[in-house]
């Protein structure tokens, strides 16, 4: 996906989670949520920051640059999907 210029509607807090590439190992993540621009019923997202950039702190309204990586996976037998930032640059 192109980066997309989106405005942050808010950040959740940091938290820690056990890595999957290495054992014992902790992974920063937080959630955010950002909106297209355009008007009241643009599209949003709930997204997942991970490592480094789970670190970042954004403030609502601020415009960002933003690309998103969108991807599906199996879990007892249900389906879910998972949105994770590549990249995020405030503008």
């Amino acid at each position: 996906m192109n980066a997309t210029i989106m405005r942050v509607i808010q950040q959740g807090e940091t938290y820690q989670v056990d890595s999957q590439k290495a054992e014992g190992a902790k992974l920063s993540k937080c959630n955010i949520v950002l909106k297209e621009l355009g008007g009241k019923y643009e599209n949003q997202y709930v997204a997942m920051m991970l490592g480094n950039l789970a670190m970042c702190r954004y403030a609502a309204g601020d415009i960002v640059a933003v690309r998103l990586r969108f991807q599906t996976r199996e879990y007892n037998g249900q389906m879910f999907q998972d949105i994770i930032v590549n990249d995020l640059v405030k503008l």
